[in-house]
């Protein structure tokens, strides 16, 4: 019965503040709007750098003449090292099919396999990679030599890093703005209906009676504005990866977060914002 009439309140409320009403939801609109973006982008930056590293190795090329034997004891000393989660095998005749895939011209007219036996190395963290080459110098008998393109490798992490903390600090950021901004909001309705705040007050109401109404007005506000954003997310996901022919391959490339899970999150986050927003704000109303 209480929650019935709490809706009639609210509903009354929402139809009679209308300019206040249309600036709490356009306010949760863009807010819920611009924070699916970032999380959208976040997350495909996430993977993207993740698969990126993921190609982060260590080679290790042998001599043409290498024994069995020399081979075996680097691929024991190798397996040893706690920083490698996986060693792969190739063979100079491997070797040789992949050049003749990547670079046809340049063993059109080879006599003889000018390629040595090799090993990639995968490490378990893109940051160990160094780490890993150094612990093989000197270079075993039968290696030619150890190399993880050193240059390469640093560019990727550091650019991987900065991404992932400038995305980190815009969520935060975005976030705090937003709650802000729906706060003030949901404070001007508050304040224009002050009156009526204090009366029941002094007829006798509790806080929570007072705050019913405007709690459910502040999550209704956020439902509507959050699934707004979500439609107009959709529609620009669509748009973007139909047009975009650079967008369309990276999503080949990389993986966001799933689109229902990134909707329940901003639609569980206005819902939240709208409730928390409205009951802080109306405390210092209460106080009569």
């Amino acid at each position: 019965m209480r929650l019935k009439m709490f809706l009639s309140e609210a509903a009354r409320s929402l139809t009679t503040n209308v300019s206040t009403t249309i600036a709490a939801t356009l306010t949760v609109l863009i807010a819920m709007f611009l924070f699916g973006l970032v999380v959208a982008l976040g997350s495909w930056v996430n993977s993207y750098t993740g698969n990126v590293k993921e190609g982060v190795v260590v080679k290790v090329f042998f001599d043409q003449t290498a024994s069995e034997q020399e081979i075996n004891a680097v691929r024991a000393r190798v397996d040893a090292d706690p920083d490698v989660k996986n060693v792969e095998f190739v063979s100079k005749e491997q070797a040789l099919e992949m050049m003749k895939k990547r670079a046809p011209e340049l063993t059109r007219n080879l006599t003889s396999n000018p390629f040595g036996h090799a090993f990639t190395v995968f490490p378990r963290d893109a940051n160990q990679v160094s780490a890993i080459a150094d612990r093989l110098e000197p270079v075993p008998v039968g290696v030619d030599k150890v190399t993880y393109e050193e240059e390469t490798t640093e560019r990727v992490l550091l650019v991987a890093k900065v991404l992932g903390i400038i995305i980190l600090i815009g969520s935060l950021l975005l976030l705090v703005a937003s709650m802000i901004l729906i706060a003030n909001t949901i404070r001007l309705s508050i304040y224009a209906r002050r009156r009526e705040i204090e009366v029941m007050k002094l007829v006798g109401a509790t806080n929570w009676f007072v705050r019913g109404p405007f709690i459910l007005e502040g999550v209704i506000c956020g439902l509507v504005g959050s699934l707004v954003a979500v439609v107009l997310l959709l529609v620009a996901k669509e748009v973007a990866l139909d047009t975009i022919p650079v967008l369309d391959q990276a999503r080949n490339d990389a993986d966001a977060l799933a689109f229902p899970l990134t909707a329940l999150i901003l639609v569980g986050l206005s819902l939240l914002i709208g409730a928390v927003g409205s009951g802080v704000t109306l405390r210092r109303f209460l106080q009569v």
